[in-house]
């Protein structure tokens, strides 16, 4: 159920981007809006967990139809200072909805509506939904893309198929015990993606339109800020795992107890990233190196605090806070470098590399830190997945090391940032 929505999120990212271009970024967006709205819908009325599937699916369909959408739009409507604005409130309302989601979330799986239990997860997506679709015609400008360029089939079914070959196994591999065919996808994933590359540069060379432009990957910043947000994502998104596992399989906390003990660190993310750039100008360049470091020295004392397996302290709370405000003061800065000097008319592009380097990013790390952690359990207590405050408050504190880790890495990727931000 969990991990259909992901996988069909993340494949049909590259494939959604190009749609966007062909069709009108505003089109595809709320085409993919009313689906993912029906599959809310549907997925809260499933009769069975094999229709469940099904229609998480479909969700994550729509998703990938209407995310990219977002950046290219600001790509085509903004530029200068007022797109790293635009990227920055952009990024602040990601953080702030994740947290609303989490919290929210809990509270209904808490509260069991009418006995609905699950359901209305879902369902409270629908009226949500539909405002947005009714909001969304009226307000979002109409931008065509680039109608005259020719869709790469050839290129876009060895993207999505090296993508799959990916995220399938990493998605899948613990619950499945690691067995020989997640490793045979994974070398077929790397194999298709070389594959993928070669093509790309054929279709170049004969003058035709690949599927994403070479000089895209050139635009100043891009590479090294992808892939330091990469190692970003990762390390947040095994971050969040964990501590949800911590709290409430360790702890024995709620799911609405859960996310509100990680709102102070997405909130801290959301403020951080809408209000960076009020730093003084001088400061801007340097801001994303030196929150990462602050943001692993965050990691490692909430990883210290959490050995005894004790109740989240105020202590743990503040640098909670902390870790977000710093991820923020790294995260909204780099989108901004990675995507403000790409050009109106690669933003289709720009926008698809991104958001599937983000997503993939969080898929990695949900599998690798999801698994060290969970291993860590086993070697501390004996047992699995989660047993015992102590045994989980250990090996919290080995998995965020891994995490302030990445934080460094993604640090050293920054140094090799070339330009002041826009």
């Amino acid at each position: 159920v969990i991990a259909g929505y992901g996988i069909a999120y993340a494949v049909l990212l590259i494939t959604g981007a190009r749609l966007g271009e062909r069709h009108g970024f505003t089109r595809l967006f709320l085409a993919g809006l009313a689906l993912f709205t029906a599959a809310s819908l549907a997925c809260g009325l499933a009769p069975s967990v094999g229709a469940l599937v099904g229609f998480r699916l479909l969700q994550g369909l729509g998703s990938a139809l209407m995310v990219p959408q977002v950046m290219s739009l600001i790509q085509r409507t903004f530029t200068g200072a007022s797109r790293v604005r635009a990227l920055g409130v952009y990024s602040a309302v990601l953080a702030v909805g994740g947290v609303t989601g989490q919290v929210v979330g809990g509270a209904l799986v808490s509260a069991d509506l009418f006995g609905w239990g699950w359901r209305p997860v879902f369902l409270v997506n629908v009226p949500i939904g539909l405002a947005l679709l009714l909001v969304g015609h009226r307000l979002l400008p109409s931008v065509a893309g680039e109608r005259t360029r020719r869709l790469d089939l050839k290129g876009l079914v060895l993207l999505a198929a090296a993508i799959g070959a990916l995220v399938v196994p990493l998605v899948l591999g613990h619950d499945e015990g690691w067995p020989v065919w997640c490793w045979a996808l994974l070398a077929a994933g790397a194999a298709l993606f070389v594959l993928f590359v070669f093509v790309e540069r054929g279709v170049a060379a004969r003058g035709g339109h690949p599927l994403i432009h070479a000089r895209v990957l050139r635009s100043p910043g891009l590479a090294p800020s992808a892939a330091a947000l990469f190692l970003v994502m990762t390390g947040v998104a095994g971050f969040s795992f964990a501590l949800a596992l911590h709290l409430q399989a360790g702890l024995g906390a709620s799911a609405l107890r859960s996310g509100l003990t990680v709102a102070p660190t997405m909130l801290g993310f959301g403020a951080a990233g809408l209000w960076w750039r009020r730093l003084p100008e001088r400061l801007h360049r340097t801001l994303p190196l030196f929150a990462l470091v602050v943001g692993a020295l965050g990691f490692a004392v909430v990883g210290l605090l959490a050995r005894d397996g004790g109740a989240v302290s105020w202590t743990q709370r503040a640098a909670l806070l902390l870790v977000g405000i710093a991820g923020g003061c790294a995260y909204s800065p780099l989108f901004a470098r990675a995507l403000g000097r790409v050009e109106p008319e690669h933003a289709a592009d720009a926008s698809g590399v991104m958001v599937t380097v983000l997503q993939l990013g969080q898929v990695v790390g949900v599998a690798a830190l999801g698994t060290l952690f969970l291993s860590r359990v086993t070697a501390f207590h004996g047992s699995s997945p989660v047993a015992g405050p102590a045994a989980s408050g250990s090996a919290l504190a080995v998995t965020l090391g891994a995490v302030a880790a990445l934080m460094l890495g993604a640090a050293v990727l920054v140094r090799a940032v070339r330009g002041a931000l826009a």
